[in-house]
């Protein structure tokens, strides 16, 4: 009979009921047969075969010829120890990446981070997919950074696309003059736009939309994160409209 509260502890520390079994009959009986491991577990001769199997994959147990004979042993039960430090180094590794995909507590909301250019234009594509007629699309940005790390995807795909679209778009750019030269054909992408200041230093392109906000460093490296929460996306798009009303001449 095995002692069910080391049984209880080894399931729990991630081996199933027939793999736990095993381990602690090899550990008592030394090295030993598939049909004596059989015999001392209850699990079905067959079975064990393949929960040995799956336990020498896991670094737990280990098989010795001798003579004619195949015996199997289990590895020190230090090697558990060893098994959680490689599921940490694992963790460790994809941790980043989930706590990206991070849902916020008691809300239907997430925080994704992206790098690199065509993971932050895949976002700019969803941004359009996403809206419907009569929606709006607020965004501040350096204009000729942002439409500088790739011409052809923001202004063919991106801006050309979003003109067709029947959603209200008003943008506020830092002075330059691409800025000023968008301004004057504004009306050609169904868009309105204002000037801020020339003391005004941006290199982030932010956009609002009721769906998303995201952020785009526009320098090296690009990142971007996006943000689908409720309160986030209403507050922004307040401060975004209290700033379009200071900015009018």
């Amino acid at each position: 009979m095995q002692n069910p509260k080391l049984l209880n502890s080894l399931t729990q520390f991630g081996l199933d009921e027939n793999e736990a079994k095993v381990y602690l009959a090899a550990l008592s009986l030394g090295a030993t047969t598939v049909l004596k491991i059989a015999k001392s577990t209850d699990v079905k001769r067959t079975t064990v075969y393949e929960v040995i199997t799956s336990l020498i994959q896991k670094g737990l147990m280990k098989k010795e010829i001798k003579g004619f004979k195949t015996l199997y042993v289990a590895e020190h039960p230090e090697r558990l120890e060893n098994t959680l430090a490689s599921k940490r180094a694992i963790l460790s590794r994809v941790l980043p990446e989930l706590e990206g995909m991070y849902n916020l507590k008691g809300t239907e909301s997430t925080i994704k981070y992206y790098e690199g250019l065509k993971a932050i234009e895949n976002i700019y594509d969803e941004l359009l997919t996403d809206l419907k007629p009569h929606d709006f699309y607020y965004a501040i940005s350096n204009i000729t950074e942002w439409q500088g790390l790739d011409e052809e995807f923001f202004i063919k795909k991106h801006i050309e696309k979003r003109a067709t679209l029947r959603v209200t778009t008003k943008l506020l750019f830092s002075n330059s003059p691409l800025a000023q030269k968008r301004l004057l054909t504004q009306k050609n992408f169904n868009e309105e736009i204002q000037i801020l200041p020339d003391t005004t230093d941006i290199h982030v392109d932010l956009v609002v939309t009721p769906y998303k906000l995201v952020m785009f460093q526009l320098k090296q490296p690009l990142v971007a994160i996006v943000i689908e929460n409720h309160a986030m996306i209403e507050m922004h798009k307040n401060m975004f409209e209290l700033l379009w009303n200071s900015t009018k001449k």
